[in-house]
C-alpha cells in the first residue's frame, strides 16, 4: 500500500473517530495536523528525490551514449586515416621501385640512349658545367639545386630557366621525343628550419624536394615537353650520392635529376605542347635566407 493511500486511510479513520467520540481537544487536533503535515512533507521530498535521481540517471545515460558515439566516430576516423596512410605509403613504395628500376637499367649495348642523343646531352652539360651534370651510363641529367633555385625555395633562377629551355629542345628532338621522363628532387639531410622557407609551403625536406621536382617538370611542360611523358617525385634525403658529413657532400646531394627512362610513351610519338607564343618570363625573386641558418653562405642552399 502506498504512502498516499495509508495517509488517506489514516485521515478517514481519524475522522470516523471524531464523529464517534465527538469533538477532540485542540491539543489532539494540533498533534494530528502536525503529523499530517510531516507525512505530506516527507511524501513531497520522496517524490522530489525520485525525480532528481531519474534526471541524473538520464543525464548519465546521455553522456555515456555521447561518449560511445564519440568513440565510434574516433574509431572510424582512425581507420580512415590509416587507410589513407597505407595508400600514400603504397604510392611512395611504387615511386621508389620505379626510381630504383630506372637507375639499375643499363642497355645491353653499354648505353641506354642513342649515341647521337647521348652526345648532345654531354655537350649540353659541358656548356653549363656550373649547373648541369650528365651521367651517360644511366641517362640522368642532374641540376645542382644551389644554382637552379632561389635560396630555401623551389623557384627557378633566371639562368636555370634559360638552361631548361635548351634542355627541353633536346628532349623534344626526334632522337628523344618518345622517351618517358622522371623528374626526381633530392635534398641533403639538414632539416628545414627557416620560418621563411616553411611559410612558402616547404614544411620539410619531402615537401621541398617534391616542389623543386615539380618546378623543373612544370618548366619543361611550359617549353613544350608533353605531360604524357613526365613523372615528378620528391625523395627528400633518402637517396644521397655523397656523405652528408661535409658541406661538399651536402651540396652534391641537393639536386634535381631528370631520368630519361628506357621506356617509350605508349601510343608512339608524342606531339610537342609548346604554345605558339611563349609565356613571358617572370622577374627574378628577391634572394631569401638559407633554410638552415641565417648565417650560412648562399652557396649552401638546399
Amino acid at each position: 500500500m502506498s504512502r498516499v493511500s495509508r495517509l488517506t486511510r489514516w485521515f478517514g479513520v481519524a475522522a470516523l473517530g471524531v464523529s464517534l467520540t465527538g469533538c477532540v481537544t485542540q491539543e489532539k487536533y494540533n498533534a494530528l495536523k502536525l503529523d499530517r503535515d510531516q507525512q505530506a512533507a516527507q511524501l513531497s521530498q520522496a517524490q522530489t528525490d525520485a525525480s532528481t535521481a531519474k534526471a541524473e540517471a538520464d543525464a548519465y545515460k546521455r553522456q555515456l551514449q555521447a561518449l560511445m558515439d564519440g568513440q565510434g566516430s574516433q574509431g572510424a576516423l582512425t581507420t580512415n586515416l590509416a587507410a589513407q596512410v597505407a595508400a600514400l605509403q603504397a604510392q611512395l613504395d611504387d615511386a621508389n621501385r620505379k626510381y630504383q628500376d630506372a637507375l639499375g637499367k643499363v642497355a645491353s649495348a653499354g648505353t641506354m640512349l642513342p649515341v647521337a642523343l647521348s652526345n648532345e646531352l654531354d655537350a649540353f652539360a659541358r656548356a653549363n658545367p656550373d649547373l648541369v651534370e650528365f651521367d651517360s651510363a644511366r641517362g640522368i641529367v642532374k641540376f645542382r639545386s644551389d644554382l637552379t633555385f632561389a635560396t630555401g625555395d623551389a623557384t627557378l633562377t633566371p639562368k636555370a630557366k634559360d638552361v631548361i629551355t635548351r634542355f627541353a629542345s633536346i628532349l623534344n628532338s626526334p632522337a628523344a621525343i618518345n622517351y618517358e621522363l622522371l623528374v626526381a628532387g633530392h635534398t641533403d639531410s639538414t632539416p628545414v628550419m627557416n620560418p621563411a622557407t616553411i611559410s612558402k609551403g616547404h614544411k620539410d625536406n619531402w615537401y621541398l624536394s617534391s616542389h623543386r621536382a615539380i618546378s623543373v617538370g612544370s618548366d619543361l611542360i611550359a617549353n613544350g615537353v608533353s605531360k604524357q611523358r613526365l613523372g615528378m617525385v620528391g625523395y627528400a634525403d633518402q637517396h644521397p650520392v655523397a656523405a652528408n658529413s661535409s658541406e661538399s657532400g651536402k651540396a652534391s646531394n641537393r639536386r634535381v635529376e631528370v631520368l630519361i627512362l628506357p621506356t617509350t610513351v605508349r601510343g608512339g610519338a608524342v606531339a610537342s605542347e609548346r604554345s605558339a607564343t611563349p609565356a613571358p618570363r617572370k622577374a627574378a625573386p628577391a634572394r631569401e635566407l638559407n633554410k638552415d641558418s641565417a648565417s650560412v653562405a648562399p652557396s649552401l642552399n638546399k
